[in-house]
């Protein structure tokens, strides 16, 4: 039977047509309801228990064909209503980013094929039991190992659906994000066996229902003590977030960069009236290489009003590094036209102090795939002349090293150490907490969501936030260009955000800290060992095979 007749149902008797309708049934529901596990929709809860249809079908599925047919599907279903948003469909919108964001519709769901491949081996070689309880190991290896890989875009991490389950998602402080997928999947699945048991025995399972029950509420325990017991420092200091609300598909045109500086300096005028020590702007926030030597009457008037006001400022900026002597290069510089020169260009972020002359620089480290840097293309250069952005951010260089700023003026009793990471990079656990566990005391997230509209993108990118702030016991403070900009505890609670597409500025109080937690201190703990247990299980499976071809 080939795939097409397999599509249209050709050659298919009734029963097994039917049987193929419960399936994809089966797989639409688990894929609607892990859709809607996600912000903006308020139904976290649904997480729990998005995968049993999906587990129901899989259990009986052999065939490895049949079983990423049907694994595609779901995830297909699950991509199309969570990331929807990402060829952002504006009326400005490039055309690239169009082709990218569909050809990603179809591309994602094909990484859920490697639990349900792996899945498949451990069936066939071990058991099915052993393949169901692997499963969650398997799910979350691909969760990771997807993330540090140059096509990454781990944002269907499922721990990334529980921000609005504030009294669960406390216990990331120990666990992290990819902690608190495999509790989700664990807890799925052995209420998927207590039902199963119910449904063909009339059976109640107190082991597997009370392990499923217990891996739910166990967390929202630990949650509430932490919640209650929870106690901040004395220290506090005020921050002003800039949101200037700028067309990003407008704001690359040459021409009106004094009308924006102009609209920075009376937007942060409002902040200092209302007492903010630190000014933060958002990503990208003048579309110009600001300390290139090209703008110093704009750097001098941004120093000029820092240093009238005693404020620091944090911004994102592009950035560019020439090298003269070639040598001198590291191996991704790029060449200027018609010069022996060559150069690095980076979105970046700044840190400017009042009184010194110091700008205090980060190269973004974790570049979106094709929308900022091609992957690979250091090893394929010819792609980066084939897939570019018309506004021409698609060949930025990657940062060589994470920096914590150091903020230091008259208005602050001591200088304070920022986080301050860019845009996408709030979504990587692990890569915020080494910010936080080189001294960063506060996490700022200089970002630009305006690209996508009043879309679910936005919403869902600010909450993601709210789990590094758990994680890190950190507040973070939010920039963005058209909305989002808000400011988190470290409990995770929003205590003041904006709306999307207005011109404001946002003030409020966040407190420096300095412990550190569990989880920032051993951000890979709960990758590594998947990763272990899933080696293992591969490894029972290459050995059972070898057996089985040699009859011993």
């Amino acid at each position: 039977m080939n795939f097409i007749n397999y599509i249209s149902g050709k050659n298919l008797t009734t029963e097994e047509r039917k049987a193929r309708k419960q399936k994809y049934t089966f797989g639409l529901i688990s894929g609607v309801m892990l859709g809607i596990s996600f912000p903006p929709v308020p139904f976290p809860y649904l997480i729990f228990v998005a995968l049993i249809p999906y587990l129901f079908k899989l259990e009986k599925l052999n065939g490895l064909g049949e079983i990423n047919r049907f694994t595609y599907f779901t995830a297909f279903i699950f991509n199309i209503i969570t990331l929807y948003w990402v060829g952002s469909w504006t009326p400005d919108a490039d055309p690239f980013l169009l082709i990218a964001g569909t050809v990603l519709m179809f591309f994602n769901p094909l990484l859920f094929l490697i639990p349900s491949t792996l899945f498949y081996f451990a069936k066939r070689k071990i058991s099915t039991k052993t393949a169901m309880l692997s499963f969650p190991l398997f799910w979350v290896t691909y969760e990771y190992l997807y993330s540090v890989t140059e096509f990454r875009f781990p944002w269907l991490t499922l721990g990334n659906s529980l921000p609005y389950f504030r009294s669960y998602i406390q216990i990331a402080d120990i666990i992290g994000a990819y902690g608190l997928s495999l509790l989700i999947l664990y807890v799925n699945l052995f209420l998927f066996y207590s039902l199963k048991l119910f449904f063909e025995k009339k059976l109640v399972n107190s082991f597997y229902l009370s392990t499923g029950l217990t891996l739910l509420i166990l967390p929202i325990i630990y949650g509430n003590i932490k919640i209650n017991d929870f106690e901040l420092p004395a220290e506090k200091i005020k921050v002003g977030l800039v949101q200037p609300n700028l067309n990003p598909w407008k704001k690359w045109e040459v021409g009106n960069l004094n009308e924006q500086l102009n609209m920075y300096f009376e937007l942060s005028e409002k902040a200092v009236d209302e007492g903010a020590q630190i000014l933060v702007w958002p990503e990208t926030a003048l579309p110009v290489y600001l300390l290139t030597g090209r703008y110093e009457k704009e750097v001098k008037r941004i120093r000029s009003f820092l240093d009238s006001n005693s404020v620091s400022l944090i911004t994102g900026m592009p950035n560019v590094k020439f090298y003269h002597n070639p040598s001198l290069a590291p191996e991704d510089a790029k060449h200027l036209k018609n010069s022996k020169t060559l150069y690095t260009s980076y979105n970046s972020a700044l840190a400017f102090n009042p009184g010194m002359e110091e700008v205090q620089t980060y190269g973004k480290i974790k570049l979106v795939p094709f929308g900022e840097k091609v992957p690979y293309v250091e090893k394929l250069p010819f792609l980066g002349k084939w897939i570019k952005w018309n506004v021409g951010i698609s060949s930025w260089n990657t940062g060589t090293d994470t920096t914590v700023f150091i903020i230091d003026n008259g208005k602050l009793k001591r200088p304070v150490k920022a986080a301050a990471v860019i845009c996408i990079e709030s979504i990587y656990p692990g890569f915020v907490a080494s910010f936080v566990k080189k001294g960063g005391e506060f996490i700022a997230v200089v970002t630009n969501d305006s690209w996508y509209g009043n879309s679910s993108g936005p919403y869902q990118h600010k909450e993601i936030s709210v789990l590094r702030a758990v994680e890190n016991r950190r507040f973070v403070v939010r920039a963005a260009n058209g909305g989002i900009s808000c400011i988190i505890d470290p409990l995770g609670n929003t205590l003041e955000e904006t709306k999307m597409f207005e011109r404001t500025v946002l003030t409020g109080e966040i407190v420096p800290m300095k412990n550190i937690t569990f989880y920032t201190a051993h951000p890979l703990l709960v990758p590594a060992l998947v990763l272990v247990f899933t080696g293992i299980i591969i490894l029972i499976m290459i050995i059972n095979s070898i057996r089985r071809k040699t009859g011993r």
